[in-house]
């Protein structure tokens, strides 16, 4: 068990408080490590740091951000095993997807660190002895606000394009899963990365997130988590004009047709919502069966279903509050209406929660609209192509979506009209680092990952000269 310090400057740094909170594992209960309860003076700390960080990183050639990005998915790579054990001690993954969730960080580095020398901007005809361009510039100082479910992936990528676009930046993790964060910090100064370039806070969300969001050198924010607080943070980000990454969760409609594939378009369909134990916002917890081959199409998921081994396949919970809430939707289910087909309980070993299946289920019921954030499926039918357009855009989230079928004209037919950030045709959740990112309606706004991420992080600059 380790205690830290606050990352600033390149350096540890004990609270102002003198205060830190335990970090538990989910697993077994015991203090994985002691995290800084930071407060406004350490938020202060940290944007002064990266403030005076700013000028020296924006003024560097991209190619010498890129290649220092580079050099920390490499020093990323190096500690691979320490980072796995902290992401799979907090965050009560199993070691294998923990070693995939630290790969993916370090390839977020190396995503845009072979940007660095791709052009930006463009040239505008203005007409005879005129020339336009426009230019892409760095905000400047970044808030970065990451939730528990996946604490190291959703730091890198924010953090990756937002230091290669020439900002400097303030992460403040969930006060759950902090330590891979702050190691992350510590790589990046072994890497290279100039003190102050990246810092890390911790704490909760009042004492050490809100001070971030209103401090009034961060000229841009981005959060992913929970619908309630993106709506808090978007109220204070209104009154200081604030720019918003906002990632805020999903109710993804996974749609399968009769012509598909049905053995693959089943073990897609129980990946899109077991993964992570379903503490993905993206996951695909709606799925709309065609009537003809409904009965079918359960009896192979079912079976499915019954080779996923919690604890094995996915791991914990990372929360006991997430763990509550999770069983208190199978009673909402019941008294709904909806046939239990699997699972529906907890398997007594910690926070773990067996997958769970339900038919019978409208888009009415609760299980169909609310975020459940758990290994939780909730099966509907639908007899139509419309019929099944409608049922999945009639949801306030629009995250993303799956089509399963083996008509690429449908395939393209329905993308189009269907209201999600992604969509994915006989597959689920790919392009995880090169594909843009974000949600429409309550699921947010703005982009994460590839090339679009990076005209997120920048504001355009137009520019006129008369020859």
């Amino acid at each position: 068990m380790k205690t830290y310090g606050h990352w600033i400057d390149g350096a540890e740094h004990a609270p102002a408080s003198g205060e830190h909170i335990p970090s538990t594992s989910p697993w077994t209960g015991a203090t994985v490590a002691e995290i800084p309860s930071g407060d406004s003076a350490d938020v202060a700390a940290a944007v002064t740091s990266a403030s005076a960080a700013l000028a020296a990183w924006r003024a560097l050639k991209p190619g010498v951000r890129g290649r220092l990005l580079a050099d920390l998915a490499d020093g990323i790579r190096a500690e691979r095993q320490l980072l796995a054990d902290l992401e799979g001690a907090e965050a009560g993954k199993p070691a294998a997807q923990s070693l995939r969730e630290v790969d993916a960080a370090a390839s977020y580095f190396d995503f845009y660190a072979g940007l660095s020398n791709i052009p930006s901007g463009e040239v505008i005809d203005l007409g005879p002895g005129m020339h336009g361009y426009t230019t892409h510039e760095p905000y400047g100082v970044i808030g970065v606000i990451t939730p528990w479910n996946a604490p190291l992936n959703q730091a890198a990528r924010a953090v990756a394009p937002a230091l290669l676009a020439g900002n400097v930046v303030v992460v403040k993790p969930s006060e759950f899963t902090s330590a891979t964060t702050l190691e992350l910090a510590r790589i990046a100064t072994v890497a290279g990365l100039p003190a102050g370039v990246l810092n890390v806070v911790t704490g909760t969300g009042v004492g050490a997130g809100q001070p971030l969001v209103e401090h009034r050198d961060v000229r841009k924010l981005a959060f992913t988590g929970s619908l309630r607080a993106g709506r808090q943070i978007g109220r204070v980000a209104a009154d200081r004009v604030l720019p918003l990454t906002l990632e805020l969760g999903g109710k993804s409609a996974n749609i399968v047709f009769a012509d598909a594939d049905l053995p693959e378009a089943a073990a897609g369909s129980v990946r899109a919502f077991t993964a992570n134990a379903g503490q993905v916002c993206s996951a695909g917890t709606r799925l709309l069966v065609a009537d003809e081959i409904h009965d079918e199409f359960v009896q192979l998921l079912l079976e499915r279903v019954k080779s996923v081994q919690p604890g094995e396949s996915y791991g914990q919970l990372t929360t006991e509050d997430q763990f509550t809430k999770v069983q208190s939707y199978f009673e909402v289910a019941r008294q709904d209406g909806a046939t239990l087909a699997a699972g529906g309980a907890a398997t007594g070993e910690g926070w773990l929660v067996e997958p769970t299946v339900y038919t019978d289920v409208t888009n009415s019921m609760t299980i169909a609209r609310e975020e459940i954030f758990g290994p939780v499926l909730a099966v509907l039918r639908f007899s139509t192509e419309d019929e099944a357009i409608a049922i999945a855009n009639d949801s306030e989230f629009g995250l993303a979506a799956g089509i399963w079928t083996s008509d690429v004209a449908r395939a393209h037919r329905v993308a189009a009209r269907l209201e999600a950030g992604q969509v994915y045709v006989n597959e689920w959740l790919t392009g995880l680092v090169e594909g843009p990112f974000g949600g429409n309606k309550n699921s947010g706004y703005g982009r994460e990952k590839g090339m679009e991420a990076l005209r997120h992080y920048t504001q355009t600059k137009f520019v006129a000269v008369k020859l």
